[in-house]
């Protein structure tokens, strides 16, 4: 989507010699000339004189600065190309420009050095306003999504967008506003205002959420670090007639005002099919001081680790857990617990069909914890290799969790015992696709163990979709 140009500021230095070279000898002569001109671009000392940005209508000079200023302590030409490359894709990652191309040349004009340079940086921007239409998958679930996108509302990276999604399950709409720092991109605060109508058929309930929330996202040393504040009236109603009289219990209104924080570590090469690096994943919500019905301190946790092994294969192993602590004597609602189960956890499973159920709804947990073993080898005999055959994988898989509710007036030693009862457990084997670099798709033959009664197993191929996996 971009070209670097650049006019070479001096003729090059000829070695060997000039006439009767031997054809024998024109390649070491060649390989010569090609080691003294990148020595040439790599020790000749130039100057960034200027820099120019062509293009610009509604943006504000004053934030491309900031992505632009480390060009100008370039100190030779290799330095100032590399570095003009980086601060393309800083622009890019902006999403206020369709284009950016880089122009690098010798200065003109009266002050120009013998050694400067101009780099010339012609951007294309987005339109003011623009429309999308995609798909979406999600945890075992597809949507349609319609958006409509402001782009570069005020001139310094600031986004409005406004999205509209009909799911299988889901329906929601929200409007978005998001504002970067300027020169520092990843620190950014992000307003939210939505509704999302969902269906939980485990659980034979239907929720409707109309909230608020503000974002602060920010780096800090190797860790990304999200602050969030969400107020959310939430009506809770029975999916159908004959939902338990548990579910039937939680229907109503209520409201919840909660604080959360969440901390990442990743270094993963891939999102979707890593191969090598870990993710550290910590998030904490305590909700109640701040108003609001609901009254909770929730922590939960997901550990990723990856190697590669040998015939490209790899190695992955996962951990998850969590745990909610009702304060001031409220019981925990059940849009609040934890979930397990299903194709994108503990596999052979029915979606959330692990834990406390009451006449066939599934309630969820107060503490769960779940882990895997995954192996992931190619295709056999490789078909389609360095093309479509790299999207897919072979699976081989060990999954195991619990879920429970919990006495906290028993101590540590009592639920660490109840979460080592009545483990379930799955193992098994079969075929991964990647979509894109934002989902996966799973077809496995799923061996469910463990199962304890009440659980809804799913004996044989299962299938999934989604983002997270365990």
């Amino acid at each position: 989507m971009g070209t670097v140009h650049a006019r070479s500021m001096d003729p090059l230095p000829m070695h060997g010699r000039d006439m009767g070279v031997h054809p024998d000898d024109m390649i070491e002569v060649q390989e010569a000339e090609q080691e003294t001109k990148q020595e040439v671009l790599e020790n000749k000392d130039v100057v960034v004189q200027h820099v120019n940005i062509e293009g610009l209508g509604r943006t504000k000079e004053d934030l491309l600065g900031y992505e632009i200023s480390e060009v100008f302590h370039a100190k030779n030409l290799v330095d100032v190309m590399k570095k003009s490359h980086i601060a393309r894709q800083k622009l890019l990652r902006l999403g206020i420009f369709k284009e950016v191309e880089v122009v690098i040349d010798t200065s003109d004009g009266a002050d120009a050095l013998p050694n400067g340079l101009d780099v010339t940086f012609e951007v294309t921007e987005m339109k003011r306003l623009t429309g999308s239409y995609n798909t979406m998958v999600g945890n075992n679930e597809g949507s349609m999504v319609l958006g409509v996108k402001l782009p570069n509302v005020f001139g310094r990276a600031e986004k409005l967008t406004f999205q509209f999604s009909y799911g299988t399950k889901e329906t929601s709409y929200g409007l978005s506003f998001f504002k970067p720092q300027p020169g520092n991109f990843e620190r950014n605060l992000a307003l939210n205002l939505y509704k999302v109508t969902g269906q939980f058929p485990w659980s034979s309930l239907k929720e409707t959420d109309r909230g608020v929330s503000t974002e602060l996202n920010f780096p800090l040393w190797r860790t990304n670090h999200t602050l969030k504040w969400e107020g959310v009236w939430r009506e809770l109603g029975c999916l159908a007639r004959s939902a338990s009289f548990a579910v039937r219990e939680e229907s109503g209104h209520t409201l919840k005002s909660a604080l959360s924080h969440t901390m990442s570590i990743d270094n993963r090469n891939s999102a979707i099919f890593p191969k090598k690096g870990a993710l550290l994943r910590i998030n904490q919500e305590l909700a109640g001081y701040t108003g609001g019905d609901a009254s909770f301190l929730k922590e939960d946790f997901e550990l990723q680790v990856n190697r590669r092994l040998v015939w490209d294969s790899v190695l992955s192993a996962s951990l998850w857990g969590g745990c909610l602590l009702p304060i001031g004597g409220r019981p925990s609602s059940i849009a609040d617990r934890f979930y397990l189960g299903g194709p994108t956890s503990v596999r052979g499973f029915g979606m959330y069909s692990i834990g406390p159920q009451s006449e066939g709804d599934y309630l969820g947990g107060e503490a769960y914890w779940a882990g895997g073993l995954h192996l992931y080898t190619p295709l056999p005999f490789r078909p389609g290799r360095a093309g479509f055959g790299d999207l897919f994988r072979t699976h081989f898989f060990l999954n195991a969790g619990n879920l429970c509710n919990l006495n906290y007036g028993e101590g540590p030693r009592a639920h660490l015992q109840r979460l080592a009862e009545c483990i379930r457990w799955s193992y098994g084997a079969g075929i991964v696709l990647r979509l894109g670099n934002i989902a996966r798709l799973e077809l496995n033959y799923c061996i469910p163990m463990g199962v304890q009664s009440g659980d809804r197993i799913c004996d044989g191929v299962q299938f999934g979709a989604g983002i997270r996996f365990l």
